[in-house]
């Protein structure tokens, strides 16, 4: 990690982060002239979290610490944890807060790391899970560190004692009904009974998993670079083919990552070697899990986010120096010379945006005859699935357009003309 302006410590007010936060202002003379600050978040959710912000600002105060206090809504969704939604309302708030040039320290430490290894144990993660928390990541525009995960809990409760510290504790940490409470409670004692010092061994675990994850990254780089399709973002099923399974699926995660989209559990990547690798060239099929989907055309495997309905019978007035929202993508217009759709021929025209409603022809400019829209969509390699959701520029009630493809012969500006390049960027898992 490069040299910091600013250490924020995520300060719950319990003992673990207390004794962090101290600890960062004892070294406040080596690490200047990086400020540090305190950041509380406010979930919302129990009754004395009032009380809690009280007391942080309190220690926060006596330490000669500027405390930020972040209020988020941390209810969880259908479907989420309590858990699971603390911790994304909790991260989402300080990945906005944190800026270039600042680092968000938590202290999270040993015994964090091994319950973290055992709660993906439980799940059938693979090594990238198991790898449990990194000491060091990005966030936001800057940094999350995790200076403590070596050491253990223990010696944070000296270094509170040894200072004379006092810090609140949340009655929430005693509650089994939450998983990570219960492995701390029943599993960990029962193990360290057995095994003395096996915190520390699950901690060198998980460190041995992270080096085992950065490898099948590494390799799937390779094989990315390697298996990339016809289509901007996509995969060469041909390419995946030839791969060995386990390296095929671990290709396969990696590309879903890339594309911003929901982890794919095992079935789901069996899916997608046995029915959209392996599938005839003419097929067209489809897997998908929630907030996922994976198809294959042609030779190329897509991957995005499913597609949501649209009204192909809506009619839009559009002025194509704006950006149209859609639910399936982003329409818009942008001034150019020498290309495009001409601003003369829209300046005083009714503008508006179609969909496909079959039978439509169409010239583009440089060709010398029209041909239907669904052979030139064809012949483009647009896939079917895609056809129906593309806007279609009309003015005057004339196809003058089809986003992001064509201009029509009649309505394409000349060289020394300004005109509108028509840019349609369809819903996906990331930007293509």
């Amino acid at each position: 990690m490069p040299s910091m302006q600013c250490y924020r410590v995520a300060f719950s007010g319990g003992a673990d982060s207390a004794a962090l936060l101290h600890a960062l202002c004892q070294l406040r003379d080596a690490l200047a002239p990086a400020e540090i600050r305190a950041v509380h978040v406010h979930h919302g959710l129990h009754a004395d979290a009032d009380t809690w912000e009280s007391d942080c600002r309190r220690i926060c105060a006596d330490l000669g610490v500027a405390l930020d206090v972040l209020r988020v809504d941390g209810r969880a969704g259908p479907g989420e944890s309590p858990e699971a939604a603390a911790r994304r309302a909790r991260y989402d708030a300080l990945a906005n807060l944190v800026g270039t040039g600042e680092a968000v320290c938590t202290a999270h430490h040993q015994r964090d790391q091994a319950e973290t290894l055992l709660l993906q144990l439980v799940r059938g993660a693979g090594p990238a899970g198991l790898a449990g928390m990194p000491a060091l990541a990005t966030l936001g525009r800057g940094w999350l560190a995790r200076p403590l995960l070596d050491t253990p809990p223990e010696d944070l409760r000296d270094y509170l004692e040894r200072y004379g510290l006092s810090w609140t504790e949340d009655p929430g940490n005693t509650e089994q009904r939450f998983d990570r409470n219960f492995i701390r409670h029943e599993i960990l004692p029962h193990l360290e009974d057995r095994w003395p010092g096996v915190q520390r061994t699950l901690a060198r675990a998980a460190a041995h998993q992270a080096d085992s994850a950065a490898i099948a990254r590494a390799l799937a780089d390779v094989d990315l670079a390697q298996a990339r399709g016809p289509q901007p973002a996509t995969l060469s099923g041909a390419a995946v083919a030839r791969l060995p399974a386990a390296r095929a699926r671990n290709l396969l995660r990696s590309w879903l990552a890339e594309r911003g989209l929901p982890v794919a559990g095992a079935a789901h990547l069996r899916e997608i070697l046995d029915q959209l690798v392996n599938a005839r060239r003419d097929a067209m099929p489809l897997v998908t899990w929630p907030g996922a989907e994976v198809r294959r055309y042609r030779d190329a495997l897509y991957a995005r986010v499913p597609m949501p309905a649209h009204d192909a019978s809506r009619v839009i007035v559009w002025d194509p120096g704006t950006v149209l929202g859609l639910p399936h993508g982003r329409l818009e217009g942008i001034r150019a010379q020498g290309r495009g759709l001409s601003l003369d021929r829209c300046a005083n025209a009714h503008v508006d945006v179609r969909f496909r409603q079959g039978g439509e022809r169409f010239r583009p400019d440089g060709r010398r005859h029209s041909t239907s829209l669904k052979k030139l969509l064809q012949t483009s390699a647009v896939p079917p699935w895609s056809r129906d959701g593309i806007p279609l520029i009309y003015v005057d009630g004339e196809l003058a357009a089809v986003a992001g493809l064509w201009v029509a012969a009649a309505y394409a500006v000349d060289d020394q003309g300004w005109g509108w390049l028509v840019s349609w960027t369809e819903l996906s898992g990331t930007a293509a």
